[in-house]
This record gives structure tokens, sequence and C-alpha cells, in this order.
């Protein structure tokens, strides 16, 4: 037993690598950082950039939780795959984009790809672990270390668009990025993924659909927990989305934004590293990140200083990373594997549905009144994320399916639930379930 213990974190090690090398790869996207300045080029105004949000945003409602149920029943890792081929497409088209009405198009391209990408890698992080260990334990530190992957190909491609749109042009930059998309999309079909959530014949889609939207939406603590999700990435989205456009209002020198950018986009691996390191189930821990966060966006309100609005938005980024973080391995403890995919899309819906409306009224307000006092949406937004957050630190003790064979059609829960191989099942995958689970 003990040589299989110490075994397990290097075979865990293993089977990730290329997962990071197909999340490094798809991760270096080098318009990303001259993106607002290439749509001033081609005509965009703040609405006009708000407008653009909105399009993508409305696509990827549509086909998120669909596209989830599918990693379920089909490829995780296939499904990621075309998700590269989304973004590369997106690419192109956002490369010869002339006009807004085109750029527009790509952005909607760009929104299957949010769709298709959405909760599928950590729901892949999420199997491994279980596949190795036998519990979530290790979720926390493995997510983080992809992301840190992830952060740093983000960084790099900060700083290599930003030297490449001074040297040639914020166009190249599109066509630049094409090679990385598409051996992402080789990576991707390389990876060996968990067939935890595939580990006997599927049951009808009919009952796995009615399973995953009964579980989202009458369970109250996947409730919650997918509310604090969808609000933080929600957050997340508006500081990467809008954050430049308070650098274009204070004047910001074009050479600044590449390492803006990297030091934003950091803040994604800093906050994987540091989730590794903290203790989330402290609730003075967790009451700290609550306080902070709403705290940070009154910077963006209350400063002219271009140097503490970027301090600001970077420690914005970084708290919400964590609490991302957070909530997803909540979310995860939830639902069994069979419906991870696909619940987990489900928050990303409900972040987009959120998104639209606020991007909207967020690119009004910003273009009427100054994109300085548009900052108190974020504020708002980051003290009903900070009360979820405290909120689920108090129902942390609850298990998350305690009593669902009350409040959901049981035997549809349990037909799903016991496909999942008895080794590799948490405790917590099966709880409220009337089945036994002999031990590892």
């Amino acid at each position: 037993m003990s040589d299989a213990v110490s075994v397990a974190p290097l075979r865990l090690a293993r089977r990730l690598v290329p997962l990071q090398v197909a999340v490094g790869l798809s991760g270096m996207v080098l318009w990303v950082p001259v993106e607002k300045l290439f749509m001033t080029q081609i005509g965009f105004t703040p609405r006009t950039v708000a407008i653009m949000a909105a399009a993508y945003a409305a696509v990827v409602p549509v086909l998120e939780v669909p596209s989830g149920i599918l990693a379920d029943r089909w490829s995780r890792s296939r499904l990621m795959a075309c998700a590269s081929v989304a973004l590369l497409l997106s690419t192109v088209f956002g490369g010869l984009s002339r006009n807004v009405p085109t750029y527009i198009a790509a952005a909607m391209i760009l929104g299957v790809y949010f769709a298709l990408s959405s909760g599928t890698v950590d729901s892949i992080v999420y199997d491994v672990v279980m596949e190795e260990t036998g519990s979530s334990d290790e979720y926390e530190t493995w997510i983080g270390r992809v992301n840190m992957v992830e952060s740093g190909s983000l960084v790099l491609s900060a700083l290599g668009g930003g030297l490449i749109a001074g040297w040639t042009s914020t166009r190249v930059t599109y066509f630049a990025t094409l090679p990385f998309v598409a051996a992402s999309a080789v990576a991707f079909l390389r990876f060996t993924e968990p067939r935890l959530h595939r580990a006997a014949e599927p049951v009808a889609l009919r009952r796995q659909v009615a399973v995953t939207y009964n579980t989202m939406i009458r369970m109250p603590n996947v409730r919650q927990v997918m509310l604090l999700s969808a609000l933080t990435a929600m957050l997340a989205q508006a500081v990467f989305e809008f954050g430049p456009l308070w650098l274009v209002a204070l004047a910001a020198p074009a050479a600044l934004f590449g390492p803006y950018w990297a030091a934003l986009v950091s803040t994604l691996g800093i906050g994987g590293f540091l989730t590794g390191k903290l203790n989330l189930d402290n609730r003075a821990v967790v009451a700290g990140l609550a306080l902070a966060t709403p705290a940070v966006t009154l910077a963006l309100t209350l400063t002219r200083s271009l140097a503490a609005v970027i301090v600001a938005q970077t420690l914005l980024a970084l708290l919400l990373a964590i609490i991302g973080i957070r909530a997803g391995k909540l979310l995860h403890d939830g639902v069994p594997s069979t419906i991870r995919a696909g619940v987990s899309s489900g928050a990303g819906t409900l972040s987009w549905l959120l998104f639209l409306p606020f991007s909207l009224t967020f690119g009004w307000f910003a273009h009427a009144h100054g994109v300085r006092a548009a900052g108190w949406f974020l504020t708002g937004a980051a003290v009903a994320a900070a009360g979820l957050l405290l909120g689920s630190a108090r129902r942390h003790a609850e298990p998350a399916t305690a009593g669902v064979s009350a409040e959901l059609a049981g035997e549809d829960l349990v037909e799903l639930v016991t496909v999942i191989p008895p080794r590799a099942t948490s405790d917590v995958e099966c709880q409220g379930v009337h089945t036994a689970t002999p031990d590892a």
C-alpha cells in the first residue's frame, strides 16, 4: 500500500504533462494584449466594445451546457481539440477584419471556443486526481499547477505580442498565433483522458440531461456554489475585457500594454500557486479574501493614478483566481463524475448570462460617464461575490449532495453515480445516495 501511495504522485504528474503542454500552447494567443489597440484602429469605441463582448457572451450560453454534456458522454480531450479549432478560426477572421461588424463575427466564433472549453479542463484534472489518488484533496494543487502553466504562456504571449506589434503591426499578432493554436489541438488529441465518467455504458441522453439540470436547479448547495463561481468568472471576465479601457482613458503609452497584460495574466499562475498553500477551509482566510475583493475595486473608482489602477486590477485578478479555484473544487465535490463537466459548464453558462447585461450596462455607463465611474459596477458585483464566498464557508461542512434522493429523482442519480468504479470514487461523490461503496 505504501509503495502505491508513493508512486501515485509521480504517475499523476506524468499523466498531466501532455495536458499541461496542450493548455500552455493554447495560451499562446499573441493578439490578446493588443486587441483593444487593434479594435480602436478599425473603428471601435467603448460602446461598440461592449456590444462586441455582449455578442460573444450571447453565443456561449446556447452551447455551453450541451457541450458539457457532450464532454461527459463523448470525450473531454477531443472536445478541447474542437475548442482549439474554434479559436483558430476566430483568430483568422479577427486578423482579416477591417471593420466593426466583421470583428464582431470573429468574436462570436471565439464564443464557441469559450463554450467548448468551459468546465472541461478542470473536470479532466479533477477526474485524473480522483483516479490516481482516490480523493479530491490534491485537486486545488494540481489545477493550480495547470493554471500556472497557462499563466506562464499568457505572460510570454503578452510580452511577445507587444514586441511583435511594436516591430510590425497589431494585425500580425493574429497570424503569428496560428501555429501555437494548431499545435494545441494536436496536443489535446494525444492526451490520455481519465475514464471515470465513462466507466460503464452511458445512460439514456434524456435521463442524463434531466439529472444534470435537476442537480443545478434543485440542490441548494450546488446552486449557491454555481452562483459564486459564475459571479467570480463574470468579474474576472470584466477585468480582462474592460480593464485596458482604464489605460486608454489615462493615455497610457502603447509600450505599457504588453507588460500590463503580462502582469494581469500572471495572476492566474500566482493564484494557482497560492491556492495550494492557503488553507481555504479556514474561515478567517476566506473572510480575508471576501473583504479584500470589494476593497480593491474601490481603487478603480477613486484614483486617477495609472500605477494605482494597474496594481488594483492585478490584485483583483489575483483574488478572483484564488476564489475561482476554490469555487470550482466545491462544485466538483458536490456532483458525480458522470455529470461533472455538464454542471461545471452550467456554472460557466450562468457567468455569461450575467456578463451579457453587465457588459452592456457597463459599456453604456462608461461611454456616458467615464470608465472610472463605471468601476462602481465592479464593486457591487464584488460585494455580492464576497457574500456568497462567506456563505459557502459556513455551509462547506454540509454534504453538497445530502438529501439528494429526496430532492431529485433518486433512481436517476443512483444510476449515474453507480457507474463509477468503487476504487476511484470519493465519499463526497456518493453522499446522499443509498449505495454502499467498498473501501479501496
